[in-house]
């Protein structure tokens, strides 16, 4: 089988993630006993705070870094940290957002490195479009970049190369 420049990709964004640091120390205990629907977990050292419009699930820690998982485009990254950040503005702290998005999804998804002591997938990196691939021995595919576009870009210029080295099913 070989592939032909007619095939369509039918690429699907499942998870954009928002990295952001609100730039002062939170607290995690007043976040748990103050805050709408929270998970306070002292034990790992976070607080998971849940939204439902857009629905994100938070990671906070308290030296101000927080990790919103669950988007499914970077407007609703963008507005689920905004959400989040006046959630806890509105709770005391002094939050200013410094955001970064990162662009996750499961699919057939630039220098391969392979280290199964490390990790189970090999990872090529394309540092034009500042994104990376991981490829796991089961097919699955994980791609990251800051935006939409270079992700794309990611699986169009990976996808011939990972064409060549599927198992053919006898």
């Amino acid at each position: 089988m070989e592939p032909s420049n007619d095939v369509a990709l039918d690429i699907i964004v499942t998870n954009v993630v928002s990295v952001f640091r609100t730039r002062c120390h939170l607290n995690l205990r007043t976040i748990g006993l103050e805050g709408n629907n929270v998970i306070y977990k002292p034990e790992v050292g976070k607080v998971l705070m849940k939204l439902r419009k857009p629905r994100i699930t938070a990671s906070i820690w308290s030296s101000g870094k927080i990790i919103c998982t669950g988007a499914t485009s970077e407007d609703e990254a963008k507005l689920g940290a905004r959400r989040l950040a006046r959630c806890l503005q509105k709770i005391g702290f002094k939050v200013y957002i410094l955001l970064c998005l990162f662009v996750l999804w499961f699919l057939l998804t630039s220098f391969f490195s392979y280290e199964p002591e490390l990790h189970p997938a090999a990872t090529y990196r394309i540092k034009t479009l500042r994104s990376t691939v991981q490829v796991f021995s089961t097919g699955s595919i994980t791609v990251t970049g800051p935006n939409v576009q270079s992700v794309a870009s990611a699986v169009e210029q990976i996808y011939p190369l990972l064409f060549e080295c599927q198992k053919t099913l006898v």
